[in-house]
């Protein structure tokens, strides 16, 4: 309790997967705490990930690993078998029902007897965050204020950068999708010419999978520097996966380790037995090797441990089969917004010299989320760092926070009442993408707001 009794004051920014989660936490580990839920964008508790009706959008993980508790592992199996929906604990579930499922969540306890008075839930965005004594006030863009007493960032992906090579008259244009995880598929061009999908990832596989469905026939091309498309999952895993490797692996050891792991169980099965010590290998390395790491392995790591379920790789194989979708590897070098509404690419394929064009009706960047802060273009993160309140991490992959999930200032010292959490912490845990990780994650940083506030209000 805070003085004469006035409960603290949560404020939790972002209300996907991992805001949502860390203020049930906070909300179900203490009786005396107060939260306020700010999010931006509607529906409230669905994020970019889960805010879609697309039934070809499946979640990458088999659905007996996503439940949001961590001390619950069947909670999400068992909403699907009250909903009706037939989809087992090793079956992949679509990404609008997980949706369905955290929002069904925050409603229940909403609706609480419990929650009464404890949990607000605002409808706004967040565009400046000042210190203000012992706490904070925080700045809507309606121009109204929040005081808390602690905040936590729960900023979830930020949209991808406009790749150097487009110009600000075709960003400005109808033909750029800047943000394709804000972008309604129907509102594409009509014709019949090529739509170009920059990057070959999980972003990409989303967008080729919508514009199938809603513009069939139409050619899609997707170029990324490598090339490289995730792999499926097969099968059940085993059970029991292997033991995880040592933490202390340098990056060849572990490599090594994987190698031979895989010869023995298969290599879907050696990526799921070092799951476990991912974050754990990541701490443990220098700088200099996890820049290595990055620099040499992401790519291949990224393909194999994000896989794809079953039925999306199945319909990604016959898209490409049927000439639908093709995958090139190369640099963006140049492009042109063409007269007659068309675009033109030059891109040079790896490994050669000479330059090859296309001509594409849409140009769709799916080259992921944008990593450095500190060149963000988003109000709350830019205003952030111009205080001086957040740094990038060494590495640029997002936030700096010391092991409580503390932001750091820009002088390396922490904040005992600003927290962060979900991917814009990758770079002190590199895993922290997926709900499996979230999750964990969500319900340590509950614990050490609660544990700042005591020691503040002690």
């Amino acid at each position: 309790m805070t003085e004469h009794n006035i409960p603290p004051v949560v404020a939790v920014i972002g209300a996907g997967f991992s805001g949502v989660m860390t203020a049930l936490h906070l909300l179900r580990h203490a009786e005396a705490v107060k939260v306020v839920l700010v999010e931006r964008r509607s529906p409230i508790g669905l994020g970019a990930a889960y805010a879609t009706d697309d039934p070809a959008h499946r979640l990458n993980v088999r659905a007996g690993n996503m439940s949001a508790w961590p001390d619950q592992p069947d909670d999400f199996v068992a909403w699907l078998k009250d909903q009706d929906l037939d989809i087992g604990s090793g079956g992949f579930a679509t990404r609008g029902d997980y949706g369905r499922y955290l929002q069904g969540m925050l409603s229940s306890f909403a609706g609480s007897p419990e929650a009464a008075g404890r949990l607000m839930i605002t409808p706004d965005e967040i565009t400046a965050i000042a210190p203000d004594g012992d706490g904070w006030t925080l700045t809507c863009a309606m121009g109204r204020t929040i005081s808390a007493d602690a905040v936590v960032l729960a900023l979830g992906n930020p949209p991808p950068r406009a790749p150097e090579a487009v110009g600000p008259d075709l960003e400005a244009s109808n033909l750029y999708v800047a943000d394709p995880w804000r972008w309604s598929v129907d509102t594409a061009p009509e014709g019949e010419g090529p739509i170009l999908l920059l990057g070959s990832g999980l972003t990409m596989i989303d967008a080729a999978l919508s514009l199938d469905r809603l513009a069939p026939g139409r050619p899609l091309i997707a170029l990324s520097r490598r090339g490289l498309v995730p792999r499926e999952h097969q099968g059940a895993p085993p059970s029991p996966t292997p033991a995880a490797p040592p933490s202390s692996l340098s990056p060849l050891a572990a490599l090594a380790w994987l190698r031979a792991t895989a010869e023995h169980h298969g290599w879907r099965t050696a990526i799921d037995a070092v799951r476990p010590a991912t974050q754990n290998l990541w701490r443990g390395w220098s700088l200099k090797r996890r820049a290595a790491f990055l620099r040499h392995a992401r790519a291949f790591w990224d393909v194999h441990r994000h896989r794809l379920s079953p039925v999306v790789a199945e319909r990604l194989a016959r898209m490409r089969a049927d000439g639908g979708l093709r995958v090139l590897a190369g640099k963006l070098d140049r492009v042109d917004l063409l007269e007659g509404g068309r675009i033109g690419v030059i891109w040079r394929p790896r490994g050669e010299t000479a330059t090859w064009r296309l001509e594409v009706d849409m140009l769709v960047n799916c080259t992921g989320p944008s990593a450095d802060i500190e060149r963000s273009t988003e109000p709350l993160i830019a205003a952030l760092v111009g205080a001086g309140l957040i740094r990038a991490d060494p590495l640029r992959l997002g936030l700096d926070i010391d092991t409580d999930h503390r932001a750091l200032r820009a002088d390396g010292r922490t904040h005992e009442t600003l927290f962060a959490v979900g991917p814009i912490t990758r770079g002190a845990l590199w895993e922290i993408n997926a709900v499996p990780d979230i999750r964990v994650q969500a319900a340590q940083a509950a614990a050490s707001v609660l544990t700042a506030l005591a020691r503040r209000c002690g």
